[in-house]
Order: C-alpha cells, then sequence, then structure tokens
C-alpha cells in the first residue's frame, strides 16, 4: 500500500498547523483536522491493528464509526482512552496511539502464528474444545489472550462529564443534505431544533461527494444553511452521536470533545425525531477480502477530498453500482491509475478521467502478505495493485428506527432493509429511507418534520444526480479460500455454512454461534452480507431470514460519560439524619446503614462494652432511639385501601383508622421483598413505614403499580420520609419518659394499646405518636416536623435523665430485636425466602384476592418441603456467639452439605448468653434438634430453637 498525502486539498485539514503523534513507537505526522486514521493513511501506515481470533494484519476500512479494523489505545494529557475508532478520533499533537490485539506491534504481533491454525480454530470452536482434562488448566491463558485494549488501573477522571437534559421540538439526528433539510425546514415553521451529527463537521456526504443545491455548490449550501439555523438560536452538535433511542422517545447521545473535556451526555425529549442517519458502504466478498489495503471506495473518496489523501497509485476498484464511480474518477484525477472491476455486464456511462472499466468482472481473490499486492479475476487475469476500493452496495443505517421498535422491509431494488412502516412522533429522511439521488434526499428531509415542517418549497438537486442501479453481489457457499463476512470478529463465509450445516438457522442462532455481529462495531459492514449468505445456503430469500436485533448503544460509549457526576458520595450520596449534629454531639460513633449515616454506638470506649451497656440499660429502664430512615410514604386517594391489599401480602383494608399493622410486601416472584408497619390515618389515607433502606426502592414500586393499575385520581403517593424525624423511647419507663413531654394525648393502653396511633402537640407543633416496638418493650415513635426536631430531641433526653435513660445506637438496637426474633430483610432473609418460610403462612391459604407474588407462592418450589425457614439457634452455656455467615451443614453420600446459614449473632448481654436467628432447611419441624454449624473448617453444635429468646409470652409490650 502506497497512500500518500497530497501537496493540495483536504478541506479538513489546516496545513498551517502541523503536529506529530507515535503509533507503536513510530513517529506519525498530520495536520489539524486529521483523525488518527488520515494521518495514519498519509504516512503510509498500511497494518493498523490485528484481527481478534486469528491475529491477521488488518488496516482501515472506512471513515466513520462503521470501521471494523483501525481499533487503538490512545493516551494523552486527559488519560488513557481503550478502543477508539481512529476514524472517529481527532488526531492532536503529543499522544501515544497504540494498536490493540497485537504483542509488540501491529506490524510484528508475535500472535500471528494462530492464523496457521485457524482450520482448527472454527466458530464455536470454544464449545467443542479445551474440555480435557478441565477447561480450567487452559482458561487462564485463554482469557489473558481475549479482549481488546488494555484498561489503565490507575484512572482517575480529571474532569466530571457533563450531563445534559434538553427539551425541543425536532430533533434530527444526521446532518447530512436531509437532516439538513429537516432542520431548516422545522426551523422555519418556528420550531426549536437540535441538529446532531457524528461528523466532525456537517454536512455528510456533501462533503466530499459533489452536489449543487438550488443553484450553489454543495459544501457552500452546508455552510450557509447552518450559519441560518444557529443564526436562529437552534442547537447543531457536531462529533454527537445518537446512540439509543427508548421509551417515550427519549434520545441519548453522547458529544466527543476535540480539547480534551470528557464526553457530554444528552438526554433528548424532542416532540418530533427526524432520522436522517444515511448508510454504510457494503465490502464486496471474495477470498482475502480482508487485507490491509482494502478500503470502502466511499471512504478513500472521504480521506482524498477531506484530508487530501490518496490512499494508493496502483487502484482497482470492484463493486455492483454506479457509487463507486466517483471515487474512482477522483482517484484519477489524483493522478492514480483506476481499474474498476464492475460485475455489471453494462458498466456504467459514469466513467471519465481515464479510468479503465472491466464490465462482467469479478474479483476472486486478493493476494499479498501484510498488504494487498494483486487480485485474481473470474477470468483468471492478475492485476497488480497496492489498493483496492469496494463497494458492494449500500446498507441503509436503521438501527435507531428498530430501536424504536420500527418493523423493516426489504427492497429489491436497493439491495438492503428500509424502514418499512411509520411510527408515531419519527420520521425518516435521506439514504436510511432508501432515497439515491440528491434531489429526493432533500425532499423526504423537508417533509420528515410532518406536521412541525415549513409549508415553503424543498431545496432541489440542480446538478448531476446520483444513480445507484445495484445488483446483488452476495457471499456465495463453498467458495474457494477465505471470504470474510465479518471483519472485527474473524467471521468467514465458511463459519456461516458451518452454522447452517449443524441447524443454527436462525438469524438469532447464527448471531450468537459464529459471533457475527457481536463485536464492538455491531456488525454494520457484515451484518446484510452474513443474511444473504445464510439464505443462499437455507434456500430462503433474505427477506424471510430477517435481521438481528438492533438494540443501543449503536457506538461504544464511555462508561465516564454514563457515569456523569455519579460518582464516589455522588454515586449513592450518604442520606444524613436531622439531627446528626445533636448525635456527634453526645459522642456518637457514626456508620453508614443502607446509605444512611446513623450512630451505632455513643461513647468514647470500647465498641463493645459501649453496645452491650447500651442493650442492656434500654432493658432495664429507657432508651431514646433516633428511627428518622424509618419509610414515610403517604398513600391517599379514594381506592388506596384496594391499593394497599394490592401492594401487601396481609390484607389491609381491614385496618381501622387510628391502628397500624406489620406486613410484607412480596416481590413478583413471591419472595419477601420489605417488612414494616402500615399506619392508616383515615378511610382514604395511609402510611407505609418501610425499612430504611428500602425506601427510594419501595416508593419506586408503590408508583410503578399505581401506574399500572391506579389512575393519579385514585391513588396518589407521596414520599414524606424527609419531611419528619421520627424520635422513639423505648423500655419499661417509657410511657413516664412521654407522659413527661406532655403531648396532649392519653397514653394508657386503652386509649393507646399496641399497634394504634394517637395525634399530639409538642410546643405548638404537630406529633404523631405510634406504638409499635423493634425492641420487645413498650416502644412509642414520635413524628414531628424535621426542622422542628431538635427542641424534641432534648426534651426527651431532659425527662429522661430522671429514669437514666440511655442513647440507643443501631448496633444494640440490632441486639435488642434479635433477642425478640425480628427479622431485617436482606439479613434475616435471601433471594428465596418467602414469607411461609418465616412463619406467616395465612395470607397465603386463606386470601381471595390478587395482590403482588400470590401466584409465584404456589409454584413448584414454593411448596417444596426442604426450603430453608427461619429459626432460632442456641448454644451450650459459656460458648461464644456463633459467626454470621456459619453454615448448618450434614452428612450426606460422605459429602458435607450445606442445610441454611447464620443470618444474625450476638452476645445478649440482657440473657448472658449468645442468640442467634438462622435460615435452616426444614427447620420449623425441627426445633430441639442438634445440627453441625461450620465456620472456617471448624465445626460447632447448636440447637434449633424459636426464634424469640426474650419474652416470648409479650409481657413487656405493655409492662
Amino acid at each position: 500500500m502506497s497512500a500518500s498525502r497530497l501537496t493540495t486539498g483536504g478541506s479538513d485539514i489546516d496545513r498551517g498547523r502541523p503536529l506529530s503523534f507515535t503509533f507503536d513507537g513510530r513517529r506519525v505526522e498530520g495536520f489539524a483536522g486529521d483523525t488518527i486514521a488520515s494521518a495514519l493513511l498519509a504516512s503510509g501506515q498500511a497494518v493498523v491493528g490485528r484481527s481478534f481470533k486469528y491475529h491477521r494484519p488488518r488496516g482501515i476500512w472506512g471513515s466513520g464509526v462503521e470501521e471494523p479494523n483501525a481499533l487503538v489505545d490512545v493516551e494523552s494529557a486527559a488519560g488513557r482512552v481503550p478502543n477508539a475508532r481512529a476514524t472517529t478520533v481527532q488526531a492532536t499533537d503529543g499522544i501515544r496511539v497504540t494498536s490493540v490485539n497485537a504483542s509488540p506491534t501491529a506490524e510484528n504481533d508475535r500472535n500471528a502464528f494462530l492464523d496457521r491454525f485457524a482450520r482448527f480454530l472454527p466458530a464455536a470452536f470454544y464449545y467443542k474444545t479445551f474440555m480435557w482434562p478441565d477447561w480450567h488448566l487452559f482458561e487462564p491463558r485463554i482469557r489473558a489472550m481475549a479482549g481488546l485494549g488494555i484498561v489503565d488501573p490507575d484512572w482517575q477522571p480529571r474532569q466530571v462529564s457533563d450531563q445534559v437534559n434538553h427539551h425541543c421540538d425536532v430533533l434530527v439526528v444526521g446532518a447530512g443534505p436531509a437532516g439538513l433539510a429537516a432542520a431548516a425546514s422545522a426551523a422555519a415553521a418556528g420550531h426549536s431544533v437540535v441538529l446532531a451529527d457524528d461528523g466532525a463537521h456537517p454536512g455528510g456526504s456533501l462533503r466530499h461527494r459533489a452536489g449543487e443545491v438550488d443553484g450553489v455548490e454543495g459544501r457552500a449550501w452546508v455552510e450557509a444553511t447552518v450559519a441560518r439555523l444557529k443564526g436562529a438560536g437552534q442547537l447543531v452538535l457536531s462529533d454527537t452521536t445518537a446512540f439509543g433511542l427508548y421509551d417515550h422517545n427519549l434520545v441519548a447521545l453522547n458529544q466527543r470533545h476535540a480539547d480534551g473535556r470528557p464526553d457530554t451526555l444528552w438526554r433528548v425529549r424532542p416532540r418530533r425525531i427526524v432520522l436522517a442517519t444515511g448508510a454504510i458502504e457494503r465490502p464486496v466478498p471474495f477470498a482475502n477480502n480482508d487485507l490491509p489495503g482494502i478500503l470502502s471506495a466511499d471512504a478513500a473518496l472521504s480521506y482524498l477530498r477531506r484530508h487530501g489523501v490518496l490512499v494508493g497509485r496502483e487502484i482497482v476498484v470492484a463493486t455492483n453500482n454506479d457509487s463507486a464511480y466517483e471515487p474512482a474518477s477522483a482517484l484519477a484525477e489524483a493522478g492514480a491509475s483506476v481499474t474498476v472491476v464492475d460485475c455489471r455486464r453494462e458498466g456504467s456511462a459514469r466513467a471519465e478521467n481515464g479510468i479503465r472499466v472491466l464490465a462482467g468482472r469479478t474479483i476472486t481473490a486478493a493476494r499479498g502478505r501484510n498488504a494487498v499486492q494483486s487480485v485474481l479475476l473470474d477470468d483468471g487475469a492478475t492485476l497488480g495493485v497496492d489498493c483496492v476500493l469496494v463497494s458492494g452496495g449500500w446498507t441503509p443505517t436503521v438501527h435507531l428506527f428498530s430501536q424504536a421498535k420500527g418493523k423493516l422491509a426489504w427492497s429489491d431494488q436497493l439491495a438492503a432493509f428500509i424502514p418499512g412502516e411509520t411510527i408515531d412522533g419519527i420520521g425518516v429522511a435521506g439514504a436510511v429511507a432508501g432515497t439515491v439521488s440528491l434531489s429526493e434526499a432533500l425532499a423526504s428531509g423537508a417533509a420528515a418534520p410532518g406536521d412541525f415542517g415549513s409549508s415553503s418549497a424543498a431545496p432541489r438537486g440542480t446538478g448531476v444526480e446520483a444513480t445507484l442501479g445495484v445488483v446483488s453481489l452476495w457471499p456465495k457457499p463453498k467458495a474457494k479460500g477465505r471470504v470474510w463476512i465479518d471483519y472485527q470478529s474473524d467471521v468467514t463465509a465458511k463459519d456461516v455454512e458451518l452454522a447452517a450445516r449443524e441447524n443454527f438457522v436462525s438469524v438469532e442462532h447464527l448471531k450468537r454461534y459464529t459471533t457475527l455481529g457481536m463485536a464492538t462495531d455491531q456488525g454494520k459492514t457484515s451484518n446484510l452480507n452474513g443474511l444473504a449468505l445464510l439464505a443462499d445456503i437455507t434456500g430462503r430469500g433474505i427477506a424471510e431470514v430477517g435481521t438481528t436485533t438492533y438494540r443501543p448503544p449503536f457506538t461504544p460509549v464511555p462508561f465516564a460519560s454514563l457515569a456523569g457526576s455519579r460518582r464516589a458520595s455522588m454515586h449513592a450520596p450518604v442520606r444524613r439524619l436531622p439531627l446528626e449534629a445533636n448525635h456527634r454531639a453526645a459522642g456518637a460513633v457514626f456508620q453508614e446503614y443502607g446509605g444512611w449515616l446513623r450512630p451505632a454506638y455513643y461513647g468514647g470506649g470500647e465498641a463493645g462494652a459501649s453496645i452491650e451497656d447500651e442493650a442492656r440499660r434500654a432493658r432495664q429502664s429507657v432508651a431514646l432511639f433516633d428511627g428518622s430512615t424509618l419509610g414515610k410514604i403517604e398513600v391517599v386517594g379514594p381506592r388506596a385501601a384496594e391499593f394497599v391489599d394490592f401492594i401487601y401480602y396481609n390484607t389491609m383494608s381491614t385496618l381501622k383508622p387510628g391502628h397500624c399493622r406489620y406486613g410484607f410486601m412480596l416481590s413478583e416472584n413471591g419472595v419477601v421483598f420489605d417488612d414494616g408497619v402500615l399506619v392508616r390515618l383515615d378511610e382514604h389515607r395511609f402510611i407505609v413505614s418501610c425499612s430504611s433502606s428500602h425506601v427510594a426502592a419501595v416508593h419506586a414500586r408503590l408508583e410503578e403499580w399505581r401506574q399500572d393499575r391506579f389512575g393519579r385520581d385514585a391513588v396518589y403517593i407521596h414520599n414524606a420520609t424527609a419531611q419528619y424525624a421520627t424520635l422513639t423511647v423505648s423500655g419499661p419507663n417509657a410511657r413516664q419518659v412521654v407522659e413527661a413531654l406532655d403531648l396532649g394525648a392519653a397514653l394508657d393502653d386503652a386509649s393507646l394499646p399496641h399497634m394504634a396511633i394517637a395525634a399530639g402537640r409538642f410546643a405548638g407543633d404537630e406529633v404523631r405518636i405510634a406504638r409499635v416496638s423493634f425492641t420487645g418493650d413498650r416502644s412509642y415513635e414520635i413524628s414531628i416536623r424535621a426542622d422542628r426536631a431538635e427542641a424534641l430531641w432534648a426534651r426527651m433526653r431532659q425527662e429522661g435523665r430522671a429514669f437514666d435513660a440511655v442513647l440507643l445506637g443501631l448496633e444494640s438496637l440490632m441486639i435488642l430485636r434479635a433477642e425478640k426474633g425480628y427479622i431485617v430483610i436482606g439479613k434475616d432473609t435471601d433471594g428465596t425466602t418467602m414469607p411461609h418460610d418465616l412463619g406467616v403462612a395465612g395470607p397465603r391459604t386463606k386470601r381471595a384476592g390478587e395482590f403482588v407474588g400470590r401466584r409465584s407462592l404456589f409454584t413448584e418450589a414454593a411448596n417444596s418441603t426442604d426450603r430453608n425457614q427461619l429459626v432460632g439457634l442456641a448454644l451450650a452455656e459459656g460458648e461464644a456467639p456463633l459467626a454470621t455467615g456459619a453454615h448448618g451443614v450434614e452428612k450426606r453420600d460422605g459429602r458435607l452439605r450445606s442445610i441454611g446459614f447464620v443470618t444474625s449473632s450476638y452476645q445478649s448481654p440482657t440473657l448472658g448468653r449468645p442468640v442467634a436467628l438462622a435460615l435452616i432447611e426444614r427447620g420449623a419441624a425441627r426445633h430441639g434438634e442438634t445440627i453441625d454449624v461450620q465456620h472456617l473448617g471448624i465445626v460447632r453444635q447448636a440447637r434449633i430453637v424459636a426464634p424469640c429468646a426474650f419474652d416470648p409470652e409479650g409481657r413487656r409490650l405493655h409492662a
């Protein structure tokens, strides 16, 4: 390959601003405006990478996002970017570029020998080999060779990636002639427009192909149209890829920046979307069609006119359509010797500039080692070359249309799939819609905004119009040599034939069996050739074979862009108590629990001793605890009772106003999702008091089911957790302390029994008093406006001094609840625990109405007799507590097997012995049985008992 930089030309480069960088240690020179790929081509670099599986030499094929070969790691002052496409990354001075999947360099890859063993490594070989004697013997080396690029483990972002949420009337994806016409039409109608294009400059094909619009040269028309859009305040985004089209017409854009800033993620919500995404040129099938020096014809024209790069001197152009003749003519005019090998018998009338045309001929094979040197024609003739350009037709870029669930239709005239139906809110224009001529593209663009467009006449092409005249030129079964279908995944025609022989004839099975279209380019150049070959092999039409499912992202998106500011504390912001400063002043030691920063214990002493002292004193007198993290989600509306019945496992509609009920929420698979207390304030108003760590998830779940089954006029949900503080008084003297607060509410058992609520006032502010307990002692939870909680907390501490009140941290609370056998969801349950495993089976058998998870409670797994069930574990006197996570074990067939595990384990200062909860197989029926418990190789004995170890009669709730 003898590509070189011309002394003139190159609309995108600034020859007055030279730059240099290194590629695999070699110095490469270029100009501002070059991409890494154009600079490499201009320097004569033929081999830029190695193929994924066989480590074959690969050169640059395309000029944009379709590029399958030129993946590179780029190091700059801003950091390291792995697996960047050399065709889309702007070259900048001083960067260090290295090829991927090559060691030490692309030119001299020590793993190139693998290609000699290709016959032993066909598609899906990994399913059939390395099984004996043990896959794990081969796994480390295979995994070390797999993957592309190198991740810098010490990488740290220098800046946070911006994320922008934007609304507009019309979003146009693609700034080629059709996209520009669509944007201009919408803007003329007075609508707000966003125009996004993945190129460095707007214009699309008009930046390198000839065209004239309304008598104005194509590029000049582009610049004038863009200037008018910007002058009207419309948003034009270059270097911006629309990578995903999601529900409700949400479009995700990734904007790259040439100044070293991290990418920007745009979430755009338009009223109308216009897809003017163009089309991608296809390769031509022949043996060794992957050699360096074999390029897309359109890419060669782009490099010539945008970057002043002549891709070769002795060029053969292989084609089946008219679009290849403009590149051939332009390259001949630039000084190359050009021969067009046109499979059509008539060739094209567009041959000019002295190019030689061989009509009715095809290339059967390319020859060369690290670059193409000659081609063999079907008549046996050999042509010496240093570059082969291919144009096998055009594949419309329908990815975003398909992501919107649009159906495709096969076009024999274009030999391609095109959008086959209209989608509300989405228009298609230009090549993606199947247009060929410039006038057709402009007309379709002007019409694509629909009701958001202008009624003025569409721009017209006034120069020579493009034609296509494409004929079929698909890969054929049993072709000689290795005909490459997917360059990036190293899939050949023989791999597709093998898949068909093994009955993988569904297009989705073919994709997964061969990995066709599964690489980072998502088969942009390979999919249609692969589908056509499968159709031929199986005797079906291409339309019958169909396409695989296009999923976002359209191109890879940096994780930093997706993350934005969501890292470290911004990824999961620590939630703080309204009274954090007061707890710190009282000597609290804070830890994070479920995303909340909460007091673990108080005092500066040894942690274990402090925690046990708090638990002991709480049982003896009274404890004060900040429970503000508990969920306070209001459910309001005329169908609120029906709604909570559907959400909860327990029947809740029978709950009387002014009372509470404990219950479970289940996932759809019947597993316990959360537990907590439901408060009924009046006939149509409830408060869901869920677990502290589950507030956001429960709120989301309530909203999801409300939207699914209940209108906003029937049920309204409001998360008031942050608006209220909840302060708890618990212990034998709890009632006396609360009475001293003078809240104006009767606290006797008749007026305020256990699981009831009362209203009161403190310093003029309303408070809600709930008599519920998570300790097993008489307890009162007092909820007040968060900004008024400090005064109430101070008064509670003041009145509590007469009773030797203790401040209770979360660690000691965990001891108290474990003594009573009260569970913590996610700690004393796992991803299989159902309510009947926790001893709550009544609603499962007695409830008649529907509720979330109901059907899953009657599956074969749910009815299994060997399910893990909640139990307590007791130890012999004087033994230390069991380790949380220790497994119950039994010996079967000479081997130990797990029969469950310890979920909670503490030393109880009140009982003077350890207490533990566990999930044990068939535990409910095994009370009194002694089992082995193993942890880190040490086996101990424990007796299965009831979960409740303290006050099983419940007398202290009323003490």
